[in-house]
């Protein structure tokens, strides 16, 4: 992510945003950690505060946690064992890294036209057979919410077409809605899928 609005906001409402995060239903990050060996290396792509990183490490994996927000990425490494990176999504540049991505609502900050770029660099940096856990905001087009944020929305047919032409093969598709930041309640699509 590099919009600098949505980073200015992520900035400025980091407290706030681990709140709202800290009450979410943390099954699909159980379910894509199972599919991982013991031990394995995970990046935490987007990785906001680090609630999800901090998950990992106490799960017994290697975390690396990415944020664009120095802020944000300054919270995710106060958590024990928890590395961080600064960079945005155009900075992956690792080759046969990590055996697990987790990218949660985070590459829906990205414009729509940079997403296959992504995703062809996140195949790169997953081990063969490594496994993507992605998700992303139903919907079409691209749009700022009222808080500002920049988001890229997505048709179930259109996001699997993209990560097949990326070399993904997907495992599992989940559906839901939660709420934002904004306050709405938005319907969402939680993707696996092996390198």
């Amino acid at each position: 992510m590099s919009d600098p609005d949505t980073l200015k906001f992520y900035d400025t409402q980091t407290d706030a945003y681990q709140k709202l995060a800290a009450g979410f239903e943390n099954a699909a990050l159980r379910d894509f950690a199972e599919q991982l060996p013991a031990g394995g290396h995970i990046l935490d792509l987007g990785c906001g505060p680090g609630l999800d990183s901090a998950l990992l490490v106490k799960a017994g994996f290697v975390v690396t946690a990415m944020d664009a927000s120095a802020v944000m990425l300054r919270q995710a490494g106060m958590n024990p064992g928890v590395q961080t990176r600064l960079a945005t999504f155009s900075d992956l540049d690792d080759v046969d890294v990590f055996d697990g991505i987790w990218a949660h609502f985070s590459l829906l900050h990205a414009p729509k036209t940079d997403l296959p770029a992504h995703l062809a660099a996140i195949h790169l940096a997953l081990k063969p057979g490594g496994s993507l856990g992605l998700a992303l905001k139903i919907g079409t087009g691209e749009a700022r919410d009222k808080l500002g944020c920049f988001f890229a929305y997505y048709q179930e047919d259109e996001l699997l077409a993209l990560l097949e032409s990326n070399g993904f093969t997907v495992i599992n598709i989940a559906r839901g809605s939660s709420v934002g930041m904004a306050g709405t309640n938005d319907p969402f699509l939680m993707v696996t899928a092996h390198a």
